[in-house]
């Protein structure tokens, strides 16, 4: 996933001006008051620092356990500031009728000029260290202060968030229960980039299993994808799929596809969903949708310099598909 020259495009203005006005929020809170509400803290851990929000919905109860989605921004954007996942996504407007918490971390320029998450480097693909560990600390300590459903969390990503999404469910197989790549691509996609044909989804399958290690299981995949991205073309998307059949099949657990079919809607563009499963009745283990004349943005009604309302409405797509799954604890 070439997510460095996504992010020379123009864009580093604005994620300059939204990172200057949100990243000196430490455990503040926005205020207490009726209704949903924002709050603010600040993971320090021996893989760095990093700031997030966190949003809690209408129905939060802290005396019952709450699932949690944790949103990972593309490049050029933030978590929460101008240009942000939190606007992009509206993940919050979902949360309040679905009465789950949203998490927005936000990359800093020390460790991307361009904002984004480096999960295309080695050094960002272990558990424990990097990137992955950073997510990892923000995300435990959400579930111990507002008391998140240990067995419901998720990770969706967007771009070069989507591609940390997908290597916090092989590092922390452990903790999400699912995830959603948009616009995203493999875990170690840099052991392939520059040899496609070489180097298959088999191979860099091989290498999700051997870093889950004892930890590993099997964890449900969503893939949201436009066929005209020219950024994260859709092979990209391919790859995915099939590096997550075959991570399937070495974890003892295979799937086939169970359906595929093109939808149109008014006034939307047509998309081909499919979902690959067992004829057991199991929740899916990878469901997809590629979206026809859509490119390299979040799909739905959100704000923000990459999003496009006539895709799918990716952010209830996403939580529709989580909230068939949970992690066994």
């Amino acid at each position: 996933m070439n997510v460095k020259s996504f992010a020379g495009k123009g864009f580093l203005v604005v994620a300059l001006a939204a990172t200057l006005g949100s990243s000196t929020l430490t455990a503040a809170t926005a205020g207490a008051w009726s209704g949903d509400r924002d709050e603010y803290g600040q993971f320090v851990g021996d893989a760095g620092v990093l700031d997030y929000q966190v949003h809690l919905p209408t129905g939060y109860d802290p005396s019952s356990p709450t699932p949690i989605m944790v949103a990972l921004h593309g490049c050029g954007m933030t978590g929460y500031g101008i240009n942000s996942m939190k606007d992009t996504t509206r993940f919050d407007v979902v949360a309040n009728e679905e009465d789950f918490i949203v998490v927005y971390p936000t990359q800093t320029f020390d460790r991307s000029p361009q904002l984004c998450w480096n999960a295309i480097e080695p050094a960002h693909q272990r558990r424990g260290s990097g990137e992955p560990a950073l997510i990892a600390g923000v995300t435990e300590s959400v579930i111990a202060k507002y008391n998140g459903d240990r067995s419901n969390v998720h990770v969706s990503g967007a771009s070069s968030g989507a591609g940390l999404a997908v290597a916090m469910a092989v590092t922390y197989p452990d903790v999400f229960a699912t995830v959603t790549s948009t616009a995203g691509g493999e875990y170690s996609y840099d052991k392939a980039q520059h040899d496609l044909d070489r180097v298959t989804p088999d191979y860099t399958a091989s290498l999700a299993v051997a870093e889950m290690g004892d930890r590993a299981r099997y964890v449900p995949l969503l893939v949201v994808q436009g066929d005209r991205d020219d950024v994260v073309r859709p092979v990209m998307a391919e790859r995915l799929t099939a590096q997550w059949l075959a991570i399937g099949d070495a974890l003892g657990e295979p799937a086939s596809m169970i359906e595929s079919a093109r939808v149109e809607g008014q006034d939307k563009y047509p998309y081909t969903y499919t979902r690959y499963g067992d004829e057991g009745g199991r929740p899916s283990a990878i469901e997809s949708y590629l979206v026809e004349g859509m490119g390299h943005v979040w799909p739905g009604p959100g704000t923000g310099l990459f999003t496009d309302a006539a895709g799918i409405d990716a952010s209830r797509v996403s939580w529709q598909f989580a909230e068939a799954h949970t992690t066994p604890i």
